[in-house]
């Protein structure tokens, strides 16, 4: 899920240096100090953070805008908070490729040197185990305090190595002042395909965007492997536009091009921060359902420091710091106590998550989703 999720992030500030105001998904304003202390690794990408000299280290690797987002980033606040209540220092680790960084390292018996990875996705392990040529890359997860407490339906890896630690739903977003005031996004997926939507949608090429694959993959859910690609051509025959990502839909949608676009179902947050008018910022969930994208974390299985490995995974999973990832990270906590307090109605009001969360299980994906992927792009490039 990592371009789409550095595109958004990459967008908001680019849309913020012209001057132009425009919402995203999984990104909010800037809060807390900016990470400092950045160095080098040997080929590992950039590492956040200094040791202290006597101290235990952990070195968790994640996706930059983890720590590092223009808007909010939640990285920033869970080290000072982990630090200060473990005997520890916390670092982290971004390579610029993320998780095949490490499986071509693992592949190469190069030395990996981190302990945890957060920013898992059910895509990121189906790759790790087609293209991993060695042991495992990670560890079976230990027995943790508060996995428990996880949502039903958000587990995504049936080896039991990734934890989910949040969630986003993808859904429309709709201008509801559009037409002099008088538009409204359909309710279903069969009523996108009503000619007065005509032109209205705006989607990403699931073979490049993470919601474009979301979106791509309801639409499976919806009509069945048997049935979407006939789907497909209908919406297309509706006037569909496909864009390579979601910063040129969200772009084209902020200009007025649709009055509908795929997105995130957290965008009113950012309109609400954004004093941006929430009847352009309508959510939509097609047939009362919205597409989940978990977030996983696990051990590595050659981490030295198991038992802080497994400390932290049980601190990301606590209810008061499942709230503050959800917010700094614009998604929605991955466990059913998550505890926001009043200082984040705001949040609590605006982020709407859906009467019903759907999505593929790993080993429905497994085999299946590049070819559905492969078939869909071969009937777009045909017409």
């Amino acid at each position: 899920m990592s371009r789409d999720r550095i595109d958004r992030r990459r967008f908001i500030q680019t849309a913020g240096a012209a001057g132009v105001t425009l919402l995203a998904g999984c990104s909010a304003e800037q809060t807390g100090d900016s990470p400092t202390d950045t160095t080098a690794t040997d080929g590992a990408g950039t590492t956040v953070g200094t040791p202290t000299e006597g101290s235990d280290t952990l070195v968790v690797a994640t996706y930059g805008s983890f720590i590092d987002a223009v808007s909010s980033s939640p990285g920033d606040w869970i080290k000072q908070q982990f630090e200060s209540e473990f005997d520890a220092d916390l670092v982290w680790q971004t390579p610029p490729n993320e998780l095949d960084q490490y499986v071509q390292r693992a592949n190469a018996d190069a030395e990996i040197d981190a302990d945890v990875y957060v920013g898992l996705s059910v895509d990121g392990l189906i790759r790790l185990d087609e293209n991993l040529e060695g042991g495992p890359l990670f560890a079976e997860a230990p027995s943790l305090d508060g996995q428990s407490n996880v949502k039903e339906g958000l587990g995504f890896d049936p080896q039991g190595r990734a934890v989910p630690y949040d969630t986003g739903y993808i859904s429309l977003v709709w201008n509801a002042t559009a037409d002099s005031g008088e538009f409204a996004a359909p309710e279903t997926f069969d009523g996108l395909l009503d000619p007065a939507y005509e032109g209205d949608l705006l989607a990403q090429n699931p073979s490049t965007s993470v919601t474009g694959r979301a979106f791509l993959l309801h639409s499976i859910k919806a009509k069945g492997e048997d049935g979407y690609l006939d789907y497909w051509q209908n919406l297309q025959d509706n006037g569909v536009r496909v864009l390579e990502g979601w910063d040129a839909a969200y772009g084209a949608y902020g200009g007025g091009e649709a009055p509908m676009v795929v997105s995130y179902s957290t965008d009113q947050v950012f309109a609400n921060r954004a004093g941006e008018p929430m009847a352009e910022h309508q959510i939509r969930f097609l047939n009362d359902q919205g597409y989940a994208n978990p977030e996983g974390m696990a051990q590595f299985a050659g981490t030295d420091s198991p038992t802080l490995a497994a400390s932290f995974m049980e601190f990301m999973l606590r209810p008061e710091v499942q709230a503050q990832i959800a917010v700094r990270n614009v998604a929605f906590p991955a466990v059913t106590n998550a505890e926001f307090g009043g200082e984040n109605a705001e949040y609590e009001q605006y982020a709407q998550a859906p009467p019903e969360a759907v999505s593929f299980t790993y080993d429905e994906l497994k085999g299946n989703v590049q070819g559905w992927i492969e078939d869909w792009s071969r009937q777009v490039a045909s017409n």
